[in-house]
């Protein structure tokens, strides 16, 4: 059941219509508003995603079925529910469901919709010069430094801090536009770090690698625990002239209601580190088959013409041998011709050295 004051109206209508009715399991599954501007962008990034898939797939070409759905339950669902749903109806007279929706922006879309790698798919999608045009945008100088990963990390903590220890958060819960704008600011920050470390294109150094990135992402998962911690200790209430004013008559004691919203922002931050830090394990995996079925490629195109010199030589050798009289100064045979990986000092050629020493 939709209670009648949650409806599509503004804040200053919702908090005008009456007291909101006791928070009940029942209601925080039940209760939604509609936010037209979230909902704007879950449909221009739900359009813009389903366009790239179709054009794929005109090709001839498969996109992931696993990515689309990452993207859209994980990525644009959590952005509907952080907007749209209780956490929104309720956010302006509770202080534990906007921080709840707020770490859903900072932290779990994020991760939905880098999980559905939408920097690849673009690539892929658009026309070859306007791809190109999406590369050099992606590697300019401005997105380096903004994505550069302790760059962006520091960057979402910055965001958090200063939504609850500055007057941000507080002036948002006035201001209509401020709180919608907050949104987008929370969305964006975790977006600067996320897509870029789980996205197959290269948009991070050349050092940052698979074991580097899975070292970031544990270092992100320690420092995303920093705001619920700071929230659920920090004595001075957030936002309290606001809460203390507007506090239903049901609610908690407005200290407890940012306890319990610091603690639901350090559990969900430390329960988004697990299926992040698994995806980069899994990326990992797949670029080393990957790198070992490009090697054994190579193996396979150089061992070819190695042999076939050796063998022919060997073979007119023989022959020659067989048809010609024994003489004392015939010339010995050919000296085998050595493969490149027995040769070459590096570190693929002492790989292979050691897997056909084990073998």
């Amino acid at each position: 059941m939709v209670d009648h004051a949650m409806t599509g109206m503004s804040t200053p209508s919702i908090l005008s219509a009456g007291p909101l009715a006791e928070l009940t399991t029942g209601r925080l599954l039940s209760s939604w508003q509609l936010d037209v501007p979230a909902l704007l962008l879950v449909l221009l990034l739900g359009g813009l995603y389903g366009w790239g898939v179709v054009r794929l797939r005109r090709r001839g070409a498969v996109w992931p079925p696993a990515r689309a759905a990452a993207f859209v339950l994980l990525g644009l669902g959590a952005l509907v529910v952080a907007t749209m749903s209780a956490l929104a109806v309720y956010d302006h007279v509770l202080f534990w469901p906007a921080a709840v929706q707020n770490i859903l922006l900072d932290l779990v879309a994020p991760l939905g919709l880098a999980l559905g790698d939408p920097l690849r798919l673009a690539v892929e999608a658009l026309p070859e010069t306007t791809a190109a045009r999406v590369r050099r945008a992606m590697t300019g100088r401005v997105v380096r430094v903004l994505t550069f990963p302790l760059v962006s990390t520091a960057f979402v903590l910055a965001t958090e801090l200063t939504v609850y220890f500055t007057p941000y958060f507080a002036t948002a819960l006035r201001v209509n536009w401020l709180h919608e704008l907050m949104y987008l600011h929370l969305l964006a920050a975790g977006c600067l770090f996320v897509v870029p470390v789980l996205t197959r294109e290269e948009t991070l150094p050349a050092w940052c690698t698979h074991p580097v990135r899975a070292a970031l992402v544990f270092l992100d998962g320690i420092v995303d625990a920093v705001p619920g911690i700071v929230v659920m200790t920090h004595g001075t209430l957030i936002a309290g002239a606001w809460y203390l004013h507007h506090a239903p008559s049901w609610s908690p004691d407005v200290q407890h209601d940012q306890q319990i919203g610091g603690g639901a922002m350090l559990s969900i931050a430390e329960l988004v580190a697990l299926p992040f830090l698994l995806a980069i394990l899994v990326q990992w995996a797949r670029a080393e088959r990957a790198q070992n079925a490009a090697l054994d490629r190579r193996l396979d195109a150089e061992l070819t013409p190695v042999a076939s010199p050796a063998t022919a030589t060997l073979t007119a050798t023989a022959t020659a041998s067989a048809a010609a009289p024994v003489q004392s100064d015939a010339p010995p045979v050919a000296e085998r011709v050595r493969p490149w990986w027995e040769t070459e000092q590096n570190d693929v050629a002492a790989r292979i050295r050691r897997q056909r020493d084990d073998d």
